[in-house]
């Protein structure tokens, strides 16, 4: 499946080393704000694949920003990433045609409004297993009076190239709220988390949903109740207009899991891929005479 590309937002920034929080481009003219590209991809059903940003070093997420992915997410539930790392990565990602997102430790109106204040385009909560929870995701990602986000300085305007009145004006309609799926008890309620209005996608954590299964954990989960439950999200997420994503291994898993019809798709982290490619070079290369 071919996926498809996103779009410019005009001249990107010259290189840099990635070490300070950057201005983004102001907007042409006042009242205007660049659209979320994934949140409105997703909407119509072309697939979007990222990775995960780990490392919490700004290069790195430069880096990863130039090779293609449609999004990246700072993961801040298990990197040691504070805010000022944070917000510096995510400046640094939409110098490029990239959505940066991000990953709250959890789902608390604190950890949610502190990402969204960085610059996020996009919330995933993390192990939601109940409609409230959903609920909760949402309401933390909206501003008054569809949710409770509060108002204050912050760069996120600066993110979508916007004032901060065109920002507060149209913020709830551009920020992706995503529900990761890693937890049993979230596939007995998928039917009521995905039915809560404005989630837009979910997100299949396989190695904690393995675990919670009394599988193996695994990315690459070989287990047929495992399968099972993947077709289970799948028939869910197309029940109720819920874009369905999942993290994966490998770029083969990737394209299979597109052609199995999930459209959020992210592969393995910026750790793992310079893992990987580090031990491969070094598996290749011969010392012994």
């Amino acid at each position: 499946m071919r996926v498809s590309r996103a779009p410019s937002y005009g001249p990107r920034a010259g290189a840099g080393n990635g070490c300070a929080i950057l201005p983004a481009t102001p907007p042409a003219h006042k009242d205007a704000m660049i659209a979320n590209h994934v949140k409105r991809a997703l909407a119509a059903g072309r697939p979007q694949v990222g990775s995960l940003l780990n490392i919490g070093d700004p290069l790195v997420a430069e880096l990863m920003a130039s090779v293609g992915f449609d999004w990246l997410l700072v993961d801040t539930e298990h990197a040691p990433i504070d805010q000022a790392a944070l917000a510096t990565m995510l400046a640094v990602v939409t110098r490029y045609p990239v959505a940066p997102l991000a990953r709250v430790p959890a789902i608390t109106e604190e950890h949610v409004k502190r990402a969204l204040d960085a610059g996020a385009w996009g919330i995933l909560g993390p192990n939601v297993r109940t409609r409230a929870e959903a609920e909760r995701l949402v309401a933390a990602c909206r501003y008054p009076p569809a949710g409770v986000r509060s108002l204050g300085s912050g760069r996120g305007p600066l993110a979508f190239r916007a004032d901060p009145a065109t920002y507060f004006a149209r913020a709830n309609d551009e920020i992706l709220v995503i529900v990761q799926i890693e937890h049993v008890d979230a596939l007995a309620n998928l039917d009521a988390i995905l039915a809560v209005p404005g989630v837009d996608a979910l997100y299949v954590g396989p190695n904690d949903l393995c675990a919670s299964m009394g599988l193996a954990p695994s990315l690459e989960p070989p287990h047929p109740e495992f399968a099972a439950a993947m077709a289970q999200v799948l028939a869910a997420a197309r029940r109720h207009g819920v874009a369905p994503g999942i993290h994966c291994a490998t770029p083969e898993t990737v394209n299979r899991r597109l052609a199995e019809g999930f459209t959020l798709v992210g592969l393995a982290s910026d750790q793992r891929l310079l893992l990987g490619a580090a031990r491969a070079a070094r598996a290749a290369i011969t010392t012994e005479a």
